[in-house]
């Protein structure tokens, strides 16, 4: 395990998406999590972004926001995980990605709007990062069994996959067609009421059916630990309440057992002053 998550994080750094390192400080690891939430409404900020410009419904306002609300939040992350972390230029040469991010967002302070265009290109790219950021997070999710958690991811993934394959295939007039025919294959149902045309967007459809499948399985996982629990909850407490009444027959033994011996002492002292006491002769009784 030590060495699998070793290469992980050497393919993280490479990559320039390595995030804090597990020795930097608590304060550092609470702000990484921290960021993650903001992050996963940037990602689908830029999905919805990206689908309005393929659809060609993109005011010049809307795009000047995009690029003030992404290159922002990368660079609040940016400037607080350096002012956190103990070893900066480390977190510089693993995270270069986002540094890279920051340093090309910088067109928008400087008015260069020949830039913008890139810009825009490469929004959809920058879910990549921000996806693979959160993986851990996803994971640890899935894997403990949380069923409000997994239906979360569930949503999430069916509201992104529709915007993307909406983007990307002219069969779904807009997102509501694209999320629809999302939910129906993720859910394994497929009514076959909207399919995807091009090359993009079967290859696409492939790939959430597969993920649909996985996601199913987890759900039901999920309900089963959800059931498991509750029948563990209700046997916890019956031996609670065993545990209770045991402590209590114990209680009330030990109290019989202290009032025995206490009767055993009093019968004791009552034989002994029963007795005759013996006369100074070595005769006992009247003479």
């Amino acid at each position: 395990m030590p060495k699998r998550s070793g290469r992980k994080r050497n393919l993280g750094a490479t990559l320039g998406l390595a995030g804090v390192a597990p020795d930097e400080t608590p304060r550092a690891r609470r702000a990484a999590q921290f960021f993650e939430l903001p992050l996963i409404f940037v990602a689908v900020w830029l999905l919805i972004d990206w689908y309005l410009e393929a659809r060609a419904i993109y005011p010049h306002v809307l795009g000047l926001i995009t690029d003030w609300v992404v290159w922002g939040v990368f660079t609040l992350e940016l400037v607080v995980m350096l002012a956190l972390v103990r070893d900066r230029w480390r977190y510089l040469r693993t995270n270069w990605l986002s540094v890279l991010i920051v340093l090309t967002g910088m067109s928008v302070l400087w008015g260069r709007e020949s830039y913008f265009g890139a810009l825009r290109m490469l929004r959809l790219l920058l879910i990549v990062p921000i996806l693979v950021n959160l993986s851990g997070t996803v994971r640890r999710i899935l894997m403990q069994n949380h069923l409000g958690a997994t239906l979360l991811l569930v949503f999430l993934f069916t509201i992104m996959a529709g915007l993307l394959v909406a983007g990307i295939d002219p069969a779904f007039k807009d997102v509501w067609d694209g999320i629809w025919w999302a939910w129906v294959t993720v859910s394994t149902v497929g009514y076959g009421d909207l399919v995807p045309e091009t090359a993009a967007g079967r290859a696409f459809g492939s790939i959430l059916i597969l993920v649909g499948v996985g996601f199913f399985s987890l759900i039901t996982a999920n309900f089963a630990a959800y059931f498991v629990s509750q029948e563990e909850e209700e046997v916890r407490e019956k031996e609670e309440v065993l545990e209770q009444e045991e402590q209590t027959l114990l209680m009330r033994v030990s109290e019989i057992e202290q009032r025995l011996a206490r009767v055993e002492w009093l019968l004791e002292r009552i034989e002994q002053r029963l007795q005759p006491e013996p006369s100074r002769d070595g005769k006992s009784g009247r003479e």
